[in-house]
């Protein structure tokens, strides 16, 4: 009875120290957050309970583990099992622990920041950085539990030996992977695209939605995903209209008949954008720009805070102008003359 009675009571002690020191730990954050509100670190190192929790009853179990007389035939087994759980268990913390202060630090300073384009860029790079920290120690967490097997001690010093040759191999292997990798560090600390902002690539207008370490997603203005890898970015020109200043200039352009009253246009778009809430009123203007044998040219220019608010404005000016010179001055339209010409026979 006592032989089964002691791994019982070995797991229960460890479980109701794990449960006790978690709940100790989650109070002490919670009352850390209640303290300083200003910060969201306290409230998010409280995902790290859970982690925290297997990671703590892990380490008990593996440290008392031969206490419970579970047999020798055993021993190595239950020890090697808990040695990768804890292993994971910590590498598992590890990431939730960056991802709280990476986190934490964005959003403070996105909290106090009024640079739209500094808070994408940080957004960015701050996301990128949790994929790198979350693969180097996902790798290294593999590399030790592989390396808790005996074989695998034995064998480490060939594998070793043969590195040189082995990175030569991996690296012509998967040098597009590689390429994407890098690419994307590129682009988190070199600021040419970020979350967030507004792109044109391969004729397609949309905005980026996610970075990752080798692709990247841009989400049209129809609501299709375009996937393309980073180094699409590296190596080819794309537009960007919203880097460094997401505000932005756009124009309308209408083809009239020689008659149009242009003064009056002029009156009746700047009583559009009056009325429009997407300008941002820092420029307007109508003006000729060019003149054929049939019509004349009228752009309107206009502005607005953003791309999106651009594209409405510029629709917006489009179909009230047209509107208006319908009902008010219809000889304004382009017309197609049907009637011969004087003196033709």
């Amino acid at each position: 009875m006592e032989g089964a009675l002691r791994p019982v009571l070995v797991v229960g002690v460890a479980l109701a120290l794990s449960l006790a020191v978690g709940w100790a730990v989650d109070r002490s954050l919670s009352k850390a957050d209640a303290r300083h509100p200003e910060t969201p670190l306290w409230h998010l190192l409280r995902r790290c309970g859970l982690p925290l929790q297997v990671a703590l009853c892990t380490a008990i179990l593996r440290g008392a583990y031969r206490a419970a007389h579970i047999g020798k035939a055993h021993n190595a087994a239950v020890g090697r099992g808990l040695t990768l759980v804890l292993i994971g268990a910590t590498a598992w913390l590890l990431v939730r622990v960056a991802t709280a202060v990476t986190d934490s630090s964005y959003a403070r300073y996105a909290a106090v920041s009024r640079d739209v384009a500094k808070i994408r860029r940080l957004r960015t790079q701050s996301t990128l950085i949790q994929r790198v920290f979350t693969a180097i120690v996902g790798v290294i967490a593999v590399a030790s539990m592989l390396f808790s097997f005996p074989e695998m001690r034995t064998v480490g010093a060939s594998m070793l030996a043969s590195a040189g040759i082995i990175g030569i191999v991996a690296g012509v292997a998967a040098q597009a992977t590689l390429g994407n990798l890098f690419a994307g560090l590129q682009i988190a600390f070199g600021d040419m695209v970020r979350i967030g902002d507004t792109v044109v690539v391969d004729g397609e207008w949309g905005t980026v939605e996610e970075i990752t370490l080798t692709y990247l997603s841009v989400r049209t203005w129809d609501e299709r995903r375009i996937t393309m890898p980073v180094s699409y970015f590296t190596s080819k020109p794309f537009e960007n209209w919203s880097r460094g200043d997401a505000r932005m200039t756009g124009t309308v352009y209408f083809h009239l008949d020689h008659a149009v009253p242009v003064d009056a246009m002029r009156k009746q778009l700047y009583e559009v954008l009056e009325q429009s809430r997407e300008w941002d009123r820092r420029a307007w203007n109508l003006v000729v720009i060019d003149t054929t044998p049939t019509t004349v040219q009228v752009r309107a220019l206009v502005t607005a805070k953003d791309a999106d608010d651009i594209f409405n404005l510029r629709c917006a000016v489009r179909e009230q102008l047209i509107d208006w010179l319908r009902r008010e001055h219809p000889y304004a339209l382009p017309r197609v003359s049907t009637t011969p010409a004087p003196g033709a026979s």
